[in-house]
């Protein structure tokens, strides 16, 4: 009953920018620590970049200095800005979000949850 929706991914030239959203939408008591990863073909999901619901952020060495994770909590959306986009960064970007939900007894369990990905595509 929770839902994660990505947006924004397409077909940039390297150097260009983007901007991804993600949007958890359903039964959400609250949302802890949101992210974004990345999995290139025949490589690993690996983390891009995440924030906490205080606005802590931490990022992979490789994209500091370009992209910058950021959230809304009245909107329940988390955005990855990508500047300077190299022809590496191009993989399917998947939306993460650690929610916190009401159980069927009354009570809060978090879980995790991903979004459907969304490709990202940095032409040299």
């Amino acid at each position: 009953q929770v839902q994660l929706v990505e947006s924004g991914g397409g077909l940039v030239q390297a150097g260009g920018s983007l901007r991804l959203s993600c949007a958890a939408s359903g039964s959400i008591f609250s949302i802890n620590a949101m992210g974004w990863y990345r999995q290139a073909p025949g490589k690993q999901r690996e983390l891009v970049a995440a924030i906490t619901s205080g606005g802590s952020t931490n990022y992979a060495d490789s994209v500091k200095g370009r992209f910058t994770i950021s959230r809304d909590n009245a909107k329940n959306t988390v955005y990855l800005q990508m500047n300077s986009l190299k022809p590496e960064d191009t993989a399917v970007y998947y939306c993460n979000a650690r929610i916190v939900v009401v159980t069927t007894r009354g009570g809060l369990d978090e879980y995790a949850y991903w979004g459907q990905g969304t490709q990202v595509t940095v032409s040299s």
